[in-house]
């Protein structure tokens, strides 16, 4: 069996042993430097507060590793939001019974907001967005800092940058782009269910009209495209996304997963729209 390269949990890699299965670990290096600091936290007596999608299989792998010690404990966070929640917690204090209520899906068993959000370590999805990873890092800082004084921060707080460099890559990449080209739209090719290729897409969307699209069909003529809209979940069918009233300039980009043959044949599509007719 070949284990994914976002990795599995304890739990399921103690099953297949048990089973005698024979593994093929492709487990990607950055995920596995996420799970040692995690496991460093819970021997430190640290809660890992997660950045990441909770129902992902890197985060469920990841929060895993922080149940090999004794009390290890856990919390996920999925953006700005719910950062702000807890932040304000560590901050003031509040209703246990209703902070369990909104995170208790997100936390390891037996968390308690009132012990385990005293002493944590950051770490994250590794492709989730790097600048709100770090600005979820400094919200914590900060409330740490408010809480219990400079003096205490670097007892009770603890952060390393574990955002995978491929999708790191990506992501200055079209940023890049977007700041040095003028263009009409982008084309982010990518499973719909990437977490890295979803960003990229997001990137975009602030920009300029963009269109996530899992693979060369999804292109089906030059006035009709079907794609996975940003701020949705499943696939839609759009028109009129290249006009027809003069150039147009396409920008395109790729998840780190999307492989080089589905990138080729998406280019080859759009080429052969550009020169239809030529």
């Amino acid at each position: 069996m070949i284990l994914p390269a976002f990795g599995v949990t304890t739990t399921l890699l103690s099953q297949l042993e048990r089973q005698g299965c024979t593994l093929v670990d492709t487990t990607c290096g950055s995920v596995l430097n996420v799970w040692k600091n995690v496991r460093r936290y819970a021997q430190d007596g640290f809660t890992a507060v997660i950045h990441g999608k909770v129902y992902h299989e890197e985060t469920r792998a990841t929060a895993s590793q922080a149940l090999q010690y004794p009390g290890g404990q856990y919390l996920v966070v999925l953006d700005r939001d719910q950062t702000a929640e807890v932040c304000a917690y560590i901050r003031e204090g509040g209703d246990r019974a209703a902070f369990l209520g909104r995170f208790g899906h997100a936390c390891s068993p037996g968390f308690d907001p009132d012990r385990h959000l005293a002493r944590i370590g950051l770490a994250n999805q590794t492709t989730m967005l790097m600048s709100e990873s770090l600005l979820i890092g400094e919200m914590f800082k900060a409330a740490v800092r408010d809480r219990y004084g400079e003096t205490e921060l670097d007892g009770r707080f603890r952060a390393f940058e574990t955002i995978c460099s491929a999708t790191q890559d990506r992501q200055d990449a079209v940023v890049a782009l977007l700041d040095q080209r003028t263009l009409d739209l982008m084309v982010v090719i990518g499973g719909y269910n990437s977490s890295n290729t979803c960003n990229l897409a997001h990137i975009c969307a602030e920009r300029l009209p963009t269109y996530h699209i899992a693979e060369a069909s999804c292109l089906v003529t030059p006035h009709e495209i079907r794609h996975r809209p940003v701020a949705g979940t499943g696939e839609t069918t759009a028109v009129g996304w290249l006009h027809d009233d003069g150039p147009v300039a396409v920008g395109v980009t790729a998840g780190a997963s999307t492989p080089d043959v589905i990138v080729g044949a998406v280019i080859e599509r759009l080429d052969a729209f550009a020169n239809a007719g030529r």
